[in-house]
């Protein structure tokens, strides 16, 4: 640990400190001298430090003015610090020059929420690879039919080719987690890997068809806001049974079921 810094429960600080993860984290973001790298809540900047020498600059976004602090104190010019809270800094503004590599050990208390605002700017990067906390990264690459397979999944996997680069034990942070983490490699695919139509509307159908786990796909959209009548139509249009439930439709299903009901709302 830093000399004289305590670790704060409300940002969700824990800090990687095994150099084995370390090397593997900047094996797997492939990073180039020519490129820049993103690094968000790089805590006490042992991952920074590998960051700065493979890269062209390092941007990193910090929320705790006690690390921004040490992070502005090196005074390196291949470093900008970006003070605020990652979920509402300006992401465009603050990253002009697209595409950039991300690397992250994200905070896993608000994980979930930092993806969704990847998705929203995923035009700023070339590649990511992010820690997560075990159980939510393997939502992210789970496949339909099982329980982790939901929102996210389907909204990564329809960008992106996901692989897991390593599996790492709480003993590698200070202080250590309660659970298991993951780090993913994120490669943005050149087009969705299915049409989404429209992707706002697609988002909102995904998030409708899982809101109610327990329901049947017709009883969880209906309950979402959606026209029984057109919905019994889409379902029957796109040749998806009534009474599956959305944790068992596949991209291509989830693309189809988007088509029929967007051309009915138009």
């Amino acid at each position: 640990m830093g000399a004289g810094y305590r670790t704060k429960k409300r940002f969700g600080q824990h800090f990687l400190h095994d150099l084995t993860v370390i090397d593997k984290i900047i094996a797997a973001a492939k990073l180039s001298t020519e490129q820049q790298a993103v690094e968000i809540g790089p805590g006490l900047g042992v991952l920074t430090d590998r960051l700065l020498p493979a890269t062209a600059h390092v941007h990193v976004m910090e929320i705790d003015r006690d690390l921004i602090e040490r992070l502005q104190a090196r005074q390196d010019s291949r470093l900008t610090v970006h003070a605020g809270d990652v979920l509402k800094l300006p992401w465009v503004e603050i990253l002009p020059d697209p595409p950039y590599t991300l690397v992250a050990n994200l905070p896993y208390n608000i994980s979930s929420q930092v993806v969704f605002r990847l998705l929203d700017h995923r035009q700023l990067f070339q590649r990511m690879v992010l820690m997560f906390q075990r159980e939510v990264g393997e939502r992210l690459i789970a496949s339909p039919g099982g329980k982790d397979y939901g929102i996210l999944s389907v909204l990564c996997q329809l960008w992106y080719d996901i692989s897991v680069v390593t599996l790492v034990k709480p003993g590698a942070f200070n202080p250590p987690p309660k659970v298991d983490s993951i780090v993913l490699h994120f490669q943005p695919l050149a087009a969705p890997r299915v049409d989404p139509v429209d992707e706002h509307f697609f988002r909102r159908v995904v998030k409708a068809a899982f809101t109610q786990r327990r329901k049947t796909l017709s009883n969880s959209l209906q309950a979402s806001g959606f026209n029984r009548e057109e919905i019994s139509r889409a379902l029957s249009y796109a040749d998806i049974l009534p009474g599956r439930r959305g944790e068992t439709l596949a991209l291509e299903e989830f693309s189809r079921l988007t088509r029929s009901l967007f051309h009915q709302s138009e």
